[in-house]
């Protein structure tokens, strides 16, 4: 029985740290102010028929702070990537010069940097969401051991540690929350 409580711990340990890598990447492509190739990870061109990542087509740097810089490999992609860029919907405009696109980030708007706080504290909701469905799958299955014969005190202790388990995942992902919101904020 020891090794099934065990199973089910380290399951749910392994789940709640993709919750968790889950959340630091979708944070990631929120924009903060700064120039970060990150925020172009969700786009896609198409290239010779099929859907690939912009980094796959391009280089993509950062020349500044504010700027994105993206050349690519060859030069008829342009006009795939500038329409890739606008439609995946991130709120920049693409800069077409022949040789080189580059996206110009604005600096942020109070009101904008507010916007950014509310999605950033969904994204958080969203992995405590994921981070308690673990939990409660988890103490289901303790509690199915408990009628296999498990006995209560041993499936109150795991139970314990899973939850021990939940409330440290769930303080990282305040953590997060938190340190985005004050780069978000910071002017």
């Amino acid at each position: 029985m020891s090794e099934s409580i065990d199973s089910i711990y380290d399951n749910a340990a392994s789940l709640m740290k993709k919750a968790i890598t889950h959340l630091e990447t979708e944070l990631s492509r929120i924009r903060a102010g700064k120039a970060n190739v990150a925020i172009l990870d969700g786009v896609f061109v198409e290239y010779y028929g099929a859907a690939t990542a912009l980094s796959g087509v391009a280089n993509v740097t950062t020349p500044d702070a504010r700027t994105i810089s993206i050349q690519p490999w060859e030069k008829n992609m342009l006009g795939a990537i500038e329409k890739a860029i606008i439609a995946s919907n991130i709120g920049l405009n693409p800069q077409n010069d022949g040789n080189i696109i580059r996206l110009f980030l604005p600096p942020l708007t109070e009101e904008r940097r507010k916007e950014l706080v509310k999605r950033v504290n969904g994204e958080g909701e969203q992995a405590k969401i994921s981070v308690r469905t673990i939990r409660r799958d988890a103490i289901e299955d303790i509690k199915k051991l408990q009628k296999d014969g498990l006995s209560e005190d041993a499936a109150k202790d795991a139970e314990g540690r899973i939850q021990g388990l939940t409330d440290k995942h769930i303080a990282l992902v305040d953590q997060h929350c938190k340190d985005k919101d004050k780069e978000i904020m910071t002017v």
